[in-house]
C-alpha cells in the first residue's frame, strides 16, 4: 500500500513539474516577449521606440545612443539592423492609402486623416538597401481574430515613429 501511494504522489510530483515546465517555455516563447527579447539581442540594448506587430511577427526598434534600427520578421527569426543613414523615411498607410509621409529630401506629408473605423493601419519603412527596400509593419488589422488597441491608438503610434524619423532625416 505504502509502495503505491509512493508511486502515486511520485508520478503527480513528474506532472506537476512537466506542467510547470511547460508553462513557463509558453511564456517565454510569447510572442510579444519574443519580439521584444530579439529586438534587444539584436540591438545590444532596450529600444527606445518600438512596433510590434505579435500576428505578423514583425517588429522594429529604434535605438538613439547607438543610432540605428532593428526589423524583425519572421517571429524575431530574421532581421537586419540599420545605422540611421540608411534610413529613406518612413509612411502610414491606412486601407491602402498613404496619408502620411516622411522622406529624405521632402517636406513632410503630415497625417491629417483621422480614421477611427480603419480596418488596416500599416507602417511602411524605406531603407537605403537594394535587397531590402522596404519593411511593412501592421499596426492595427481589423481581420485579426484577437485585436488590442484601435485605430486611433495604431495611428498615435505611426505618427510617433514618423517624428522619430524625421528628427533622424534632419539631424
Amino acid at each position: 500500500m505504502a509502495e503505491a501511494l509512493r508511486v502515486i504522489l511520485l508520478v503527480a510530483l513528474a506532472a506537476a513539474a512537466l506542467t510547470t515546465a511547460a508553462l513557463i517555455l509558453a511564456w517565454w516563447m510569447e510572442p510579444v516577449r519574443r519580439l521584444k527579447r530579439t529586438l534587444v539581442k539584436s540591438l545590444g540594448v532596450a529600444p527606445e521606440a518600438e512596433a510590434l506587430s505579435p500576428a505578423e511577427g514583425r517588429a522594429a526598434g529604434l535605438d538613439f545612443d547607438g543610432a540605428q534600427i532593428a526589423v524583425l520578421w519572421n517571429r524575431g527569426g530574421r532581421g537586419l539592423v540599420y545605422a540611421f543613414d540608411e534610413i529613406e523615411g518612413g509612411e502610414i498607410i491606412v486601407d491602402g492609402h498613404v496619408v502620411a509621409r516622411v522622406r529624405r529630401g521632402e517636406v513632410r506629408k503630415a497625417l491629417d486623416v483621422l480614421a477611427p473605423d480603419a480596418e488596416q493601419v500599416t507602417l511602411r519603412l524605406l531603407f537605403a538597401d537594394a535587397r531590402h527596400p522596404e519593411f511593412e509593419l501592421t499596426l492595427w488589422d481589423a481581420a485579426l481574430p484577437v485585436q488590442t488597441g484601435s485605430p486611433g491608438e495604431a495611428l498615435r503610434l505611426g505618427r510617433r515613429w514618423l517624428s522619430h524619423l524625421e528628427a533622424l532625416l534632419k539631424g
